[in-house]
């Protein structure tokens, strides 16, 4: 097995750098123990983890100056976990989950790039409960809702995970299921907001999905 090609670079954020270590592409593959096989991640969807997407670099961007003070941050999903890196050079109160076996050491490993503090992180489904995880006052991720069944998974993840003033904030990039994930957290109390990131001149072409927010 070829070992993985990686890929370093800094991502600006106005007067702030973060240095990040990624897959080169999404071709990369390495499963030796077959332990991602285990729990269900598929060749194909291995290396989704360790890309930086155009949704993850909305959210940091909104995190640069996001209203933070005082708030337990958790971002879910995060893969290389840009906006926890910006929100950590913030000195926030983030804690970063995945259910990809190596989205940890990335983490690890480029919070020592930026000479940041450690980041906490739980390595969990949207299905699983661990007691450990507890609950949060700011919930973010970004193109989280990638299946139809995704919906119901995380919505319900939010319900145990979120403190009962809570906020919700999600960037998806229109795979037509944020709809129905809106009205369900509607049902759960939330009130709904969206709109497009503007501006995004930062990306290399025009994004086409939504700021999903949600209070309650």
């Amino acid at each position: 097995m070829k070992a993985l090609r990686l890929r370093y670079q800094t991502i600006e954020f106005d007067d702030i750098d973060i240095h990040v270590r990624t897959l080169r592409d999404n071709q990369q593959f390495s499963d030796v123990d077959g332990v991602a096989e285990k729990l269900g991640i598929s060749s194909a969807s291995w290396p989704l983890f360790g890309i930086i997407w155009a949704s993850g670099r909305v959210l940091a961007h909104l995190m640069v100056d996001y209203d933070v003070e005082g708030r337990r941050i958790l971002e879910v999903g995060c893969g290389i976990a840009l906006a926890s890196l910006v929100l950590n050079h913030r000195q926030a109160d983030i804690t970063a989950t995945d259910y990809h076996p190596e989205a940890e050491k990335f983490l690890h490993e480029n919070v020592r790039l930026n000479q940041g503090e450690s980041i906490p992180f739980v390595r969990t489904g949207w299905e699983d409960d661990p007691a450990a995880l507890g609950r949060f006052d700011l919930i973010i991720g970004s193109d989280l809702l990638y299946e139809h069944e995704h919906v119901d998974a995380l919505s319900q993840f939010v319900e145990r995970h979120a403190t009962p003033q809570g906020d919700v904030v999600l960037v998806d990039p229109g795979r037509g299921h944020h709809a129905r994930f809106s009205k369900r957290m509607v049902s759960m109390g939330y009130s709904h907001q969206q709109h497009r990131p503007e501006p995004a001149d930062y990306l290399e072409q025009p994004f086409r999905g939504q700021i999903l927010q949600y209070h309650r």
